[in-house]
């Protein structure tokens, strides 16, 4: 079962993605909130206990499969489930380990469904 208003954090990069990202998980009842950095990332997830994380693979500083780790190392992060968004197509790109993986351009839709997929809601 779904939380009344699903809290999903949304880190990128690219400025633009993140805010459409933004727009279509409000539009669906999400409360979003945006890193534009793995490091921001970890300090929101941190502070803010978001229900589910999109994650993009290339970042600064640190790419996501570090933030992944960082926050499956932390126990107060270690359960969120992480949904992972990049543009890295190659085979080894995806840790199999690390939680569902859709590649750029995608279907808002069909991240969304996985999102509500991860936390335990309907897709």
């Amino acid at each position: 079962m779904l939380p009344a208003m699903p809290r999903v954090l949304l880190v990128d990069d690219d400025s633009a993605l993140l805010k459409l990202l933004e727009v279509n998980f409000r539009l669906e009842g999400f409360e979003a909130l945006t890193a534009a950095s793995g490091r921001e990332a970890l300090a929101i997830a941190a502070e803010q206990h978001p229900d589910a994380i999109v994650l993009d693979l290339m970042l600064p500083g640190m790419d996501g499969y570090e933030v992944c780790d960082r926050l499956r190392a932390d126990p107060a992060t270690a359960s969120v489930p992480i949904v992972f968004l990049s543009g890295r197509t190659k085979p080894d790109d995806h840790r199999l380990d690390a939680g569902p993986f859709l590649r750029k351009p995608f279907d808002p839709a069909e991240l969304i469904g996985v999102v509500r997929a991860q936390i335990g809601g309907v897709a």
